[in-house]
């Protein structure tokens, strides 16, 4: 997997026992805005994915289409990127 992976779209890599990947993904449905998520537990690849994109095994990560990434970001910081990016 080559971390110059590209989205169309936000894409949020976590799993369904993590606390922060909960808050991330209940704010991003609450801003209504279209994400692809990606469950590390289901999908093989998935973990490899996120660690090659964030250089850390910590999730969630959240890629922006621009190419920017977050690990465990706080709902503020990632609702001011969403904003700057003028994905809201």
């Amino acid at each position: 997997m080559s971390d110059n992976e590209t989205f169309d779209q936000i894409t949020m890599f976590g799993a369904d026992w993590c606390r922060d990947c909960r808050r991330s993904k209940a704010l991003l449905d609450s801003l209504g805005v279209a994400y692809d998520y990606v469950d590390v537990e289901a999908e093989p690849t998935a973990a490899s994915r996120a660690e090659a994109i964030s250089g850390r095994k910590n999730i969630p990560v959240v890629v922006l289409p621009n190419g920017k990434h977050f690990v465990e970001p706080s709902d503020a910081e990632l609702q001011s990127e969403l904003e700057s990016a003028g994905l809201v």
